[in-house]
């Protein structure tokens, strides 16, 4: 299955991703599958992310505080199928990202088919909860992924693990090194506080478990899908199973 396929987009989508362990691959390999398939793609982010990530996409273009050009983005699409915009290149290396506002300005323009916002950091961990302010979604967004890496099931929880590591330990009630279990990880994405917090009330969710490859029980794998698929009043639409190094990808649904 491709990842098109997987997440269920439709013919014009503006995708928000939030989360931890892979955004930035998945956001980019969303990009190159939709380029393959025809379409015009604007990725970017309402974060930071590092310059060398933003150059996976085959153009760049900086806009500074206000809104680019529709013509850049037109010639841009048309000669790439895929840009990458943001509002600076910052000292630190990293690209500073775009309002939630000019993501909908983005999103607006005809000439543009998708775009898609990595919403949040992580600091390259496999799980994280939003802090006060985060998620930043655009309010256009029709689809939320919130992400998780598979790598932190069965590990101890603790700083190498998890991001906002406090606000985890008082959802959750786990204490430092104690394990990661199912129910555990499925309240990243079930709980008030969690990765879906933030979302328009119109868009899709979808909850994408990242890096298969390197999770052992299949048990616990499809335990923690439908944990996540069971949540009270949430509607999660489906639970992605995948992994983006290797290209494959399964989704669960809910039974009606």
């Amino acid at each position: 299955m491709d990842l098109i396929s997987a997440v269920d987009l439709g013919p014009r989508e503006h995708v928000a991703i939030v989360g931890a362990g892979g955004k930035t691959s998945l956001m980019f390999s969303l990009a190159g599958e939709l380029v393959k398939a025809g379409c015009k793609v604007v990725t970017s982010t309402t974060t930071k992310i590092w310059h060398h990530q933003a150059q996976l996409a085959p153009a760049t273009l900086f806009c500074g505080p206000d809104p680019p050009e529709p013509k850049a983005i037109k010639t841009g699409l048309d000669k790439h199928g895929h840009l990458f915009v943001g509002r600076s290149l910052m000292i630190s290396g990293k690209v500073e990202g775009i309002s939630p506002g000019l993501a909908d300005f983005l999103f607006k323009d005809r000439a543009v088919d998708y775009v898609i916002i990595e919403a949040d950091g992580a600091a390259g961990l496999p799980l994280k909860v939003p802090a006060e302010g985060e998620p930043v979604i655009p309010s256009t967004a029709t689809v939320v992924i919130a992400m998780a890496g598979l790598e932190a099931l069965g590990r101890p929880f603790g700083p190498d693990t998890v991001f906002r590591l406090e606000k985890f330990q008082k959802m959750s009630g786990l204490r430092p090194k104690e394990i990661l279990t199912p129910e555990h990880l499925a309240k990243a994405f079930t709980a008030p506080e969690g990765l879906f917090k933030a979302g328009p009330k119109r868009a899709r969710k979808v909850a994408f478990l990242n890096k298969r490859d390197l999770l052992s029980r299949e048990s616990a794998l499809h335990e923690l899908a439908h944990l996540v698929l069971g949540a009270s009043g949430l509607k999660i639409e489906r639970v992605v199973i995948g992994s983006i190094l290797e290209g494959t990808y399964s989704f669960i649904m809910e039974e009606s």
